[in-house]
């Protein structure tokens, strides 16, 4: 009999895993993403926990065992979390389980703390504070999604009030590999025949999309930018450096992009760059890399640790050098490919969803024996 069920009467109970996946509810970002292939890794390779899952979930395409439909006002209010053995809120900022669990484990995933390097105001970093403190405060285990991550939570723990930690562990996020097969650009196919690098994300300063465009002139490709939300003012700004560049024809922005695009248009790039200064992890790299594609980083917070020797990175923002950067890399990685593009998409297979998922898995079964024994 596995530990982690019991008998009772004669039956066998599998304990009982409530797994908070209310962010499907943006489905377009990354972290639904995430999400998505967390369940559906959960749904191929559980065999022995009872998982059910709380969210919206128009945006999956396969279907899930249990599952508990998300109310705006299950944040106030609801009687069904007590019922399980873990209580897995899956990102920091989640407004929901956030009670003190007596008979339950609850685990919390830390994607990033950002917020605190960020340049924001100290009022809004307070307010940040306050929401990923009220999901920590009585976490029993914390999940990081990066070396990093953790290595920032350790750093910034005098800034959390812990009631009960017992432990912290690091499990990187996963994706679905891209199937080994052409994706239609559809309506972006006017793209097909034009040189172009990419940049997936939500246009924020912290993701840094004006060093892209500041480095154009220099090149010859054009930018192509994928993203799902914009932040203001600075969405406002990079358009208008276009419009002072006068590149208005080399950048193609283009907002809420379906899975299949999104892989044509990787399939599709030269180069995936993303110049990020502030990331848990960076799940775009990884889809590019998946396709083989050279990936231009910085060198600042998770991704050295996610791009590993594979990627290319910026030493700094100045255009003239992220240029030069560039051209001198893509002709290593021409004059090279056959060799390196196996080496990319070999480095990839560690980022499975799967990989993801067992990992998790795993996870559930060694805190539960912990909390019997």
């Amino acid at each position: 009999m596995n530990k982690n069920n019991v008998i009772l009467d004669g039956i066998s109970l599998k304990k009982k895993i409530l797994l908070d996946l209310e962010r499907l509810r943006y489905p377009y970002s990354g972290i639904a993403a995430v999400f998505r292939n967390l369940a559906k890794g959960f749904e191929s390779e559980n065999k022995t926990l009872d998982l059910t899952y709380f969210g919206e979930f128009s945006s999956l395409n396969f279907n899930l065992s249990k599952k508990i439909i998300w109310k705006k006002w299950h944040k106030f209010f609801e009687r069904f979390s007590q019922n399980f053995d873990i209580i897995h809120v899956s990102h920091q900022l989640s407004s929901y389980f956030q009670k003190n669990y007596r008979n339950s484990l609850k685990v919390v995933t830390l994607h990033d703390l950002n917020f605190l390097h960020e340049n924001i105001s100290k009022s809004k970093r307070q307010k940040m504070l306050g929401k990923v403190n009220n999901n920590l405060k009585n976490a029993d285990y914390v999940v990081c999604i990066s070396d990093y991550a953790k290595q920032d939570l350790l750093q910034n723990k005098h800034l959390f009030a812990f009631k009960k930690l017992k432990g912290i562990e690091v499990i990187h996020n996963g994706i679905d590999l891209p199937a080994d097969k052409i994706y239609d650009l559809n309506q972006f196919a006017y793209l097909k025949n034009t040189n172009y690098i990419l940049n997936i994300g939500v246009l924020f300063d912290k993701k840094n999309q004006k060093s892209l465009i500041e480095m154009l002139p220099y090149i010859e490709e054009d930018l192509v930018l994928i993203f799902s939300e914009e932040k203001q003012p600075y969405a406002t700004e990079l358009r208008e450096r276009v419009k002072e560049l006068k590149i208005e024809g080399r950048v193609h922005f283009l907002k809420n992009v379906s899975e299949t695009e999104k892989y044509a248009l990787l399939q599709n790039c030269r180069a995936l760059c993303h110049p990020s200064i502030a990331e848990g992890f960076g799940i775009p790299p990884i889809e590019a890399m998946a396709f083989g594609k050279p990936v231009f980083l910085s060198t600042f917070t998770s991704l050295p640790e996610i791009g590993g020797e594979v990627a290319f990175y910026f030493k700094d923002f100045d255009p003239k050098s992220m240029a030069e950067t560039f051209k001198n890399r893509m002709n290593f990685y021409e004059g090279n490919k056959a060799e390196l593009t196996l080496k990319i998409k070999n480095w990839t297979k560690q980022y499975d969803y799967k990989v993801m998922s067992s990992n998790y898995l795993r996870f559930y079964e060694k805190i539960l024996e912990k909390s019997i024994s």
